[in-house]
């Protein structure tokens, strides 16, 4: 099994839209943080993935579109920009992850009901096995997290970091 980490949608405009979206979204944002370093000391793949929408935003190249500062993005981190829910459609995630091998997915990022879900699917779709990370699913309504993660496979920090590191 090789897992790679994917990062939905965390991107400064959707701080900026709702109080409680920024509340849920900094509370995952210490867990995916966290999750980064550890995909980082075992050399496995990191993709951020950015959600780009012409008429309501964000856009490549404006301030909302860009990744929180917290997170360091290094150059041989995978960047794909989405435009549908399902990070998978009509972009090269599919064929970036089996080129480096991946099989199991470890999913985060917001919106939990939306993007999120809609990618976990899609992943699913296409023979990856994927799993949510618990307390790194952010929305702006706290109960659809619950309900995303308990009709899929979720996993905790904890368990995470002890499967890893074994």
């Amino acid at each position: 099994m090789k897992l790679a980490l994917l990062v939905v949608d965390v991107q400064k405009q959707f701080f900026r839209e709702d109080p409680v979206v920024e509340k849920s979204l900094n509370r995952a944002v210490d867990y995916i943080k966290a999750t980064i370093q550890l995909f980082r000391k075992q050399d496995l793949p990191i993709v951020f993935i950015q959600h780009s929408d012409e008429d309501e935003g964000p856009v490549p190249g404006t301030e909302g579109f860009e990744l929180p500062d917290e997170f360091e993005v290094l150059p041989t981190d995978l960047r794909i920009t989405k435009t549908y829910g399902n990070a998978f459609n009509k972009t090269s995630l599919e064929e970036d992850l089996r080129a480096l091998g991946v099989d199991t997915v470890i999913i985060t990022g917001y919106c939990a009901e939306f993007c999120v879900l809609s990618t976990y699917r899609g992943a699913q779709n296409i023979d990856l096995t994927p799993i949510l990370l618990i307390g790194a699913l952010a929305s702006g309504e706290p109960k659809n997290i619950r309900f995303v993660e308990s009709i899929s496979q979720v996993i905790s920090f904890g368990a995470l970091r002890k499967f890893m590191t074994a």
